[in-house]
């Protein structure tokens, strides 16, 4: 137990120190962007039409003036004490902007990271256990297709056949045209949820199977399998792969965290999902530096929580990591 709050405790402090990094990396690429935010937001015909006191005001709104440094120590030092800002485009607290994209967005990712992670285990220790056969050949050629494919573009493809062609799901939104919230029912969002939830588990896939394959592979060609095949054991699959390539498999699939939360951004933006990756390219585009701030922090955040589950999980399903621990 002490190793562990240790270990849980080397590990958030490596976190804090990852965060500070990251939102200094985010606020120097944003803070160099070409983009005018004035001229993004209002347009140069209407900066035109301004007087001076006018324009004046609107670089301090938007922090034009202010030397960089002294805006991201401001932002810094709110940061800390649990404020980060307001959003400049929405006039809102920026946690209250994450919040709601965030409760759209977090069924929708959720469901494609269980759902990839299923479906990539079972195929890669298939694969593995079929290994140069038919069944190999196959699910290993597709998952190479769909790793070499970007995810915008399999979107575009998905929207196509079943919302152009077969019009069997919604072309977009999170919820029908015209309606109002409290009339739309929980089967009305999970409906239009199904087509981007699809594609990003689709766009998760593969890396996990092909890595499990791999792990598999190995596995089959052990001698505690060859010796339990000369025994005539049955459940060799159940018994002694699935055991042994579960842990590889599962640190793969928290690491995948990161790349579906980055895939989210532009799959909402094809299906015009108003969720956390769409609010966080209107942030970029618009120059409102809080709210990208806090979008990178906090999805960050998440990111590093998924591989610290999967470290402290290590503990739980292997009992030698266990009493590793313990000797140690």
């Amino acid at each position: 137990m002490k190793h562990r709050l240790q270990f849980t405790a080397k590990k958030l402090v490596r976190m804090a120190l990852l965060l500070l990094g990251v939102s200094l990396t985010a606020f120097l690429l944003m803070d160099a962007s070409p983009l005018d935010p004035l001229r993004t937001n209002i347009g140069q015909a209407a900066l035109g039409t301004m007087s001076p006191e006018q324009v004046a005001r609107l670089e301090d709104y938007w922090g034009v003036n202010t030397p960089a440094a002294e805006r991201y120590l401001g932002w810094l030092s709110s940061a800390l004490r649990g404020d980060l800002g307001v959003s400049l485009l929405y006039r809102q607290p920026v946690l209250t902007v994450i919040g709601q994209r965030l409760a759209v967005s977090v069924w929708l990712l959720v469901f494609a990271w269980a759902l990839s992670g299923a479906l990539g285990l079972a195929l890669g220790v298939l694969a593995g256990s079929r290994r140069g056969r038919w069944p190999d050949r196959l699910i290993r050629g597709t998952c190479l297709i769909l790793y070499s494919t970007p995810s915008f573009w399999l979107a575009l493809v998905l929207l196509m056949i079943f919302s152009v062609w077969l019009r069997v799901l919604p072309i977009g939104l999170s919820v029908p045209i015209g309606g109002t919230a409290d009339s739309v029912t929980l089967l009305e969002r999970l409906h239009h949820a199904v087509l981007p939830a699809l594609t990003l588990s689709v766009a998760g896939l593969p890396g996990v199977a092909l890595h499990t394959r791999e792990k598999t592979a190995d596995v089959m060609d052990s001698d505690y399998v060859l010796f339990s095949r000369a025994r005539g054991e049955r459940g060799i699959l159940r018994r002694h792969v699935v055991p042994n390539v579960l842990l590889p498999a599962m640190t793969l699939q928290f690491a995948s965290v990161g790349e579906i939360i980055g895939s989210s951004v532009l799959v909402e933006q094809v299906f015009s999902y108003p969720g956390l990756g769409q609010a966080a390219v209107s942030a970029g585009l618009g120059g409102d530096m809080p709210l990208l701030l806090g979008i990178t922090v906090i999805t960050a955040a998440l990111v590093f929580g998924g591989n610290l589950t999967a470290d402290l999980l290590y503990g739980v399903l292997d009992p030698r990591i266990r009493r590793g621990a313990a000797k140690g």
